[in-house]
């Protein structure tokens, strides 16, 4: 697994070196730092739909959780980010120095599944932009591909476990 790890990250890190791939890896992952892409968007979709700002807000917490949890996961795996041994130095500076699981990813993947139960808009925009921001997080050279997928899993579960609050305890609907 970790040869494949290495191997995958290897191929997406070189894609970096194109400068167009690089600025976009970059912004993505500096608008994704603590979820704050996502979190900005949920507090816009309360703003925008009064109708549904309770179940806006549920869907912004249910991010925010998320992510929380996937810190709580690193302090518990403390997996070192990749780049020393590969000699190849990150395109990004990170919050922290621990990579599994990617937060990026948990927060993106959660956003994905709650927003997209409540908005079409959500469901067509959320799922491509949140699919580039985990891969971003392996071009910038900061984490391998099984961080991105353990946090998009942990971020979906996180999410789809809170559908019945987000829905205002009415269930999975």
């Amino acid at each position: 697994m970790h040869d494949m790890d290495q191997r995958l990250l290897s191929a997406l890190r070189d894609c970096g070196s194109d400068a167009r791939v690089a600025t976009t890896a970059r912004a993505l992952s500096w608008t994704g730092e603590h979820g704050a892409l996502w979190i900005i968007a949920g507090f816009a979709g309360a703003a925008a739909d009064r109708e549904r700002r309770g179940a806006w807000l549920r869907a912004t917490a249910l991010t925010a959780a998320a992510h929380l949890a996937s810190m709580g996961v690193k302090r518990i795996v403390r997996r070192p980010r990749p780049g020393g041994e590969a000699g190849v130095e990150p395109l990004v500076r990170t919050a922290g120095r621990h990579s599994f699981p990617s937060s990026h990813a948990t927060s993106a993947a959660a956003a994905t599944v709650a927003y997209g139960a409540l908005s079409p808009v959500g469901a067509r925009i959320v799922p491509p932009l949140a699919a580039a921001m985990c891969v971003s997080r392996m071009v910038v050279g900061v984490h391998y591909p099984s961080d991105v997928a353990a946090g998009a899993a942990l971020g979906a579960l996180t999410a789809r476990v809170g559908t019945a609050w987000l829905n205002g305890g009415r269930g999975n609907g």
